[in-house]
């Protein structure tokens, strides 16, 4: 479903990648300001304006492999009324929001398979949905920079050599995942048990 490239496919993930690295982007820099830290809000990042969120090869990774990345939120957690606490708010709120515009959008495919819909209009809708989900899967993974690292590493008390060694080295285990494949298995995964689960979700529901 993910996997397959072609220049059609390109020009359907173009906007959606618009849509789903911005909201994400935007999500952390809302959530950030919301607990105490100002700094992506100053730095005209709490926007869903793409210019600001998208980093070059991370756009053109997500469109033609299937994972990527835009410019990292400028975060200061000392800011932060509860640190620990708040940095997980931060790190959850771009994939929340991935994973809702993709709830959502899976609605409206639904309803354009109930109903029909013009094919490029269709596969645009789906576009929104599959880049939704998968940068929330690709987000989630506990390895850093990733959110889904921020969120262990602030949900457990401990652990502090342990972590401050993949924080470390998490780029490149992060490279190794990716080379070996592992990431996309997971994305793959993911992809798949998720975009079921809504569109057989909103199929019962109409």
């Amino acid at each position: 479903m993910f996997g397959n490239f072609d220049l059609m496919t390109m020009l359907y993930r173009i906007p959606a990648l618009l849509i789903g690295l911005s909201f994400h982007e935007a999500a952390h820099a809302y959530m950030a300001n919301r607990c105490g830290d100002p700094t992506a809000r100053n730095l005209g990042r709490m926007t869903l304006d793409p210019l600001r969120h998208l980093d070059l090869m991370g756009s053109i990774s997500l469109l033609v492999f299937g994972f990527g990345w835009a410019k990292p939120v400028p975060i200061n957690p000392r800011n932060f009324r509860n640190p620990r606490r708040d940095d997980i708010y931060v790190s959850l709120a771009g994939i929340l929001t991935n994973l809702i515009i993709a709830f959502i959008f899976s609605g409206i495919l639904v309803l354009m398979m109930k109903f029909g819909a013009n094919m490029i209009l269709f596969n645009f809708v789906q576009s929104i949905v599959i880049i939704n989900i998968a940068l929330a899967v690709f987000n989630i993974i506990p390895v850093p920079p990733l959110d889904g690292f921020h969120v262990l590493k602030n949900s457990i008390n401990g652990g502090y050599r342990f972590f401050s060694f993949v924080e470390r080295y998490g780029i490149f285990i992060l490279i190794g995942l990716l080379v070996l494949g592992v990431t996309g298995t997971i994305i793959g995964a993911g992809v798949s048990a998720i975009y079921r689960l809504f569109i057989n979700f909103f199929g019962f529901i109409f």
